[in-house]
């Protein structure tokens, strides 16, 4: 059963970085499609950035050139990396799996990223 869990959310002021963690079991992270959603207070969740099987990686507009997705092999992890943070950037980010039919079928618990104006 493929499980995963974010961790590195936090408290940070414009401008500042973070780095999210997924640990992910159960697969071997190189061989899955992955990615970010987050979802702000009141709003709908949102995908942020995507890495596929051949890492070929997508994000949305707002986040290009400040985050980027990778993963590390030798940890079987995904991260977001996350810099020049806004307080747009403020909400809980989930680690996702996306599967063979395009659907994001795996979903983390979150972890919740707050930046400070």
């Amino acid at each position: 059963q493929l499980q995963l869990r974010e961790s590195g959310g936090g408290l940070v002021q414009t401008g500042e970085s973070l780095r999210l963690s997924c640990a992910v079991s159960g697969r071997t992270v190189t061989i899955l499609a992955m990615g970010w959603f987050r979802q702000a207070p009141g709003k709908e969740r949102e995908f942020v950035a995507g890495i596929s099987p051949r890492e070929s990686t997508s994000y949305m507009d707002s986040v290009l050139d400040r985050f980027t997705i990778l993963r590390d092999v030798s940890k079987n992890a995904l991260y977001l990396r996350m810099n020049t943070l806004k307080p747009e950037d403020t909400a809980v980010y989930y680690c996702v799996r996306r599967n063979a039919y395009y659907q994001f079928d795996y979903w983390g618990q979150g972890t919740q990223v707050t930046v400070s104006a």
